[in-house]
């Protein structure tokens, strides 16, 4: 990345480390960059650094109050990105996916595979198409996806946890380093991060992505994925099932562009639900429509 274009950009930018161990990267690189929660205090104060929209709240308060033209977070280790536009909205790592590889094809000429886990969103997809560059779906978990890139000539690695990393890089994620090239992508189009989205929306076509968590007892949790494996499901609600796929986790295809996934957690009674649609309030309906019938 081009770090002085980004400090001579004017763009006023901010970082949440989480009390985390990237802390001091972004005090050095941009000494005036709004920092928070950036020093040590092993408690975290009570709050699991992971970079997601309900842990950033304050920080999405703060980026709205300074005026400021991005916010990065980064969890403990700094490997995961959280992201902010102008607005105060939280950028999640599917759309961060889509921005970086616009950036790295189309304005820095870089060529290669992308892979991504599962659970992402399938516009990636479509926009590796629109590239005439291929796309693989790995199962969950970096592991899986960092053998992949150092095995193949790749561009990019992602996975919807917000671990992402690149080809002009390492093969292991890195939330600073992820944050810093979509801030020089921002600094050399002298765009926003909105308008960036808006682009790649010309693209792909628009789209959210959410998650549900469900707490559930060992033996529901089981006795659903069995339903999901012996295909004892042919809707959810009014959504009716068009397909699957069952690389990592069961997802089932809906109808325009949409599809729900559900996947147990390996470590705790907890169903993963996953949704994809044209926006946020058809991907709550999809989640919502999904949590009655499973858990009926």
């Amino acid at each position: 990345f081009d770090i002085e274009s980004i400090k001579n950009s004017g763009m006023k930018l901010g970082y949440d480390a989480m009390y985390g161990a990237g802390q001091n990267v972004i005090r050095r690189l941009l000494p005036d960059a709004f920092l928070m929660h950036a020093d040590n205090n092993p408690s975290f104060m009570g709050q699991a650094p992971e970079p997601i929209a309900r842990n950033l709240q304050p920080f999405a308060n703060e980026i709205k109050k300074n005026g400021l033209a991005s916010g990065l977070a980064t969890d403990g280790d700094a490997d995961r990105i959280g992201l902010f536009d102008e607005n105060g909205d939280f950028v999640d790592s599917h759309h961060i996916i889509l921005l970086l590889i616009r950036y790295l094809v189309e304005f820095k000429g870089v060529r290669g595979n992308v892979y991504t886990s599962f659970s992402c969103t399938s516009k990636i997809k479509n926009l590796c198409e629109h590239y005439g560059i291929v796309h693989h779906v790995t199962k969950i978990g970096f592991k899986y996806i960092c053998k992949e890139m150092i095995e193949n000539e790749s561009l990019l690695g992602g996975e919807e946890s917000g671990g992402i990393a690149v080809s002009t890089h390492i093969p292991e994620r890195d939330g600073i380093w992820m944050g810093l090239i979509l801030w020089e992508y921002m600094a050399k189009t002298g765009k926003t991060l909105s308008e960036l989205i808006q682009e790649v929306y010309e693209i792909t076509g628009s789209f959210a992505m959410d998650r549900y968590d469900l707490h559930v007892p060992e033996d529901q949790k089981w006795a659903i994925i069995e339903k999901c494996k012996n295909a004892q499901y042919s809707s959810f609600g009014t959504y009716n099932i068009t397909g699957n796929e069952t690389v990592d986790g069961y997802k089932f295809l809906l109808q325009n562009d949409t599809w729900v996934m559900i996947r147990p957690s390996g470590t705790e009674p907890l169903l993963r639900v996953y949704a994809q649609a044209a926006n946020q309030n058809d991907v709550i309906a999809i989640l919502d429509a999904t949590k009655n019938t499973i858990l009926a």
